[in-house]
């Protein structure tokens, strides 16, 4: 009864849904997610409609054709089991292959039990992520850690771009200026060696990017987040190929909360992989 479904463009109100489904399932976006990603790429979220109503949805962000990302998969629990996932997935990764350049690659950050189903669709696991959880409690702040301005913009984007991989302006200055969100950077001799934004989310913070030159830099910066929003819970995400990021949710007592891994289909981008210790989000890298 579904073989006539055919993938369809959301419009603002369609990422809402997405967004809502997102919380359902646990996953915990931030109240201000929805406006920044739509301003990232207007054209990327889409899904199926049964009946005029959405039942499966995703998104496909172009960063300008340089590279893909691929999230928000999710099918309405009672559509599920019915090959409908399966289908718009395979939808979603030929229709983002066309809005991209030859030869660019896609990334996701795939839950567990779905890893088997993307290597078979093209895509292999580079470094798995975990989520860990603290609260947030009052420490000294390091003098070399403050908020980020509008001045410190390109220096920021500059940085950003060197742990991403591609250019990403359009995404990363929206991103710092989400309301009830905090933003700092570490200035050492005049140069920007790291930064951190940490945001409101469903439950709690959620700090995305933390990206660091080493690991002194981005204690002071998970330091700078957890001292902001004191008995709050604050969630990082982290590479587990950084050790650095590894030792540094040890060394605070940080409570793991699940997994997914990153995976790409094409040749990943190049990572500054040792300056990652948050990684910013997993549904648009």
């Amino acid at each position: 009864m579904f073989n006539d479904l055919k993938i369809k463009q959301l419009d603002r109100k369609g990422l809402d849904t997405l967004i809502s489904w997102a919380a359902a399932e646990g996953w915990n976006p931030g109240p201000y997610d929805a406006e920044v990603f739509w301003q990232t790429d207007s054209e990327a979220y889409v899904g199926y409609y049964h009946n005029n109503i959405l039942i499966a949805g995703g998104s496909i962000v172009s960063y300008d054709g340089h590279f893909g990302f691929m999230g928000f998969f999710i099918v309405q629990p009672e559509f599920r089991s019915q090959g409908i996932g399966q289908k718009l997935w395979t939808e979603r990764r030929n229709l983002l292959l066309s809005r991209l350049k030859p030869g660019a690659a896609i990334g996701m950050d795939g839950v567990v039990a779905m890893q088997d189903f993307y290597r078979r669709g093209g895509f292999e696991l580079a470094f798995r992520d975990e989520r860990y959880e603290r609260i947030g409690e009052q420490f000294e702040v390091d003098n070399q850690v403050s908020g980020i301005t509008a001045a410190d913009f390109p220096a920021v984007v500059a940085y950003d771009t060197a742990c991403f991989g591609v250019p990403r302006p359009h995404f990363i200055k929206p991103w710092l200026l989400m309301p009830e969100s905090y933003r700092f950077k570490f200035v050492h001799k005049g140069s920007v060696k790291g930064f951190a934004v940490l945001r409101k989310a469903g439950h709690g913070f959620k700090i995305g990017p933390l990206f660091a030159s080493d690991a002194l830099v981005a204690e002071a910066l998970y330091r700078a987040c957890l001292n902001a929003v004191p008995g709050e819970a604050v969630f990082l995400d982290i590479p587990v190929n950084n050790p650095g990021a590894v030792q540094l949710v040890k060394n605070y007592k940080a409570n793991y909360v699940f997994e997914c891994a990153r995976m790409y289909y094409g040749k990943p981008p190049v990572l500054q992989t040792e300056k990652i210790y948050g990684i910013t989000t997993f549904e648009l890298g």
